[in-house]
């Protein structure tokens, strides 16, 4: 999309004025370091700023640079992430650490073309650290941008479909000023969280109302970026054992691969029509484990949501009966004490029942 060029100068102009004015004071703008603005980046996608904040200081106290993460065991990086969610995000994190460590002696690539050639660094994260790192003129369009871009140039088609996509990519660039990308996108993203808001936009307050055509035209400019049908998320029930034998609980870890990869949980599985979650908790750790327990009573029950479906977590105290277990799934397993157990990473909703767990011993 070509813009004026008059346009596109006042808009870039009284955004930038706006954001050296009104920007928060967020730890990854202290820094070009292109490592802490990646990391900044990953934690960022799907989690709101003030849970990252702490995290985000955590995280490079223990892994201050490329190479301390990538000779980190995966255990410990999981365990750093601890109730971040999304361990996908942590893996891929330090698997390209590992591949730029190996083949770029340590050294972040400075280019979007060269970023998006390292396996675990996808096109918007390579977006990021090219322009807010290395000030390369490329855009950055997260779901901040999509919404003041579709409100910005009336944009009545849902940002999610194909060719609408590379419509605003194609905007977001045309709208950049030359050498001034690293400001300009982080400008674009602040607007957005802070002013151009999902609901209740504060156009009143806004630097560039004047250019918006949602507010000049629309009464209610909140109406767009068009929302695409939300599909209804399956639900399923899960029963997991808290399984003591000997004053110790019994753990087991998840394959690498996958949701929840690496991580540590009780064991369990999803219940069958027709079985009881007793019945299902009993059939599970005898299939998955290899061994016999028997369910004492219920312990705690947490709903979840994860991307694609909901689940029901229930929890049961449970009694060792027989067997060693031989895990068919999991990588591994133990028997650990009350006092070691925190010293494991496990998935969000497995952690708040640990938590519980040890709140009452």
């Amino acid at each position: 999309m070509k813009l004026e060029k008059k346009f596109k100068t006042a808009f870039a102009e009284k955004l930038l004025t706006w954001y050296h004015k009104n920007k928060r004071d967020l730890p990854w703008r202290k820094t070009s370091d292109p490592y802490k603005i990646w990391v900044s980046e990953v934690m960022l996608q799907q989690t709101q700023v003030d849970q990252v904040i702490p995290y985000y200081h955590k995280f490079i106290e223990k892994f201050p640079d490329l190479r301390s993460l990538a000779e980190a065991p995966l255990s410990q990086v999981l365990k750093v992430w601890e109730g971040l969610g999304y361990y996908a995000r942590a893996r891929n994190l330090k698997s390209a650490a590992e591949k730029i460590v190996a083949e770029h002696n340590a050294v972040m690539p400075a280019t979007h073309d060269e970023l998006i050639k390292v396996p675990g660094i996808g096109p918007y994260t390579a977006a990021a650290i090219a322009s807010i790192a290395y000030n390369e003129d490329y855009p950055v369009v997260d779901g901040n941008v999509y919404r003041v871009i579709a409100r910005l140039m009336r944009i009545e088609e849902a940002p999610g479909k194909k060719g609408t996509k590379t419509r605003f990519v194609q905007t977001a660039r045309s709208l950049m000023p030359e050498g001034k990308a690293s400001d300009f996108n982080q400008a674009m993203m602040e607007l957005g969280a802070l002013v151009c808001t999902p609901n209740r936009p504060k156009c009143r307050l806004c630097p560039v109302s004047f250019f918006c055509q949602a507010y000049q035209t629309l009464d209610d400019p909140s109406v767009l970026p068009i929302k695409e049908p939300t599909k209804q998320k399956p639900h399923y029930n899960v029963a997991i054992g808290i399984i003591w034998k000997g004053g110790k609980i019994l753990i087991d870890q998840r394959p690498e691969e996958g949701l929840l990869g690496g991580l540590w949980e009780f064991p369990g599985g999803k219940q069958e029509p027709g079985e009881t979650l007793e019945e299902c908790l009993e059939r599970e750790v005898r299939e998955e484990m290899d061994i016999q327990i028997r369910v004492q009573g219920p312990f705690l029950t947490i709903p979840h949501t994860y991307s694609h479906f909901k689940i029901t977590l229930h929890s049961f105290q449970c009694q060792h009966v027989e067997g060693e277990p031989r895990p068919k799934k999991a990588i591994n397993w133990k028997w650990v004490s009350p006092r070691e157990i925190n010293r494991y990473a496990f998935p969000q909703a497995n952690k708040k029942i640990l938590d519980a767990l040890l709140e009452t011993l």
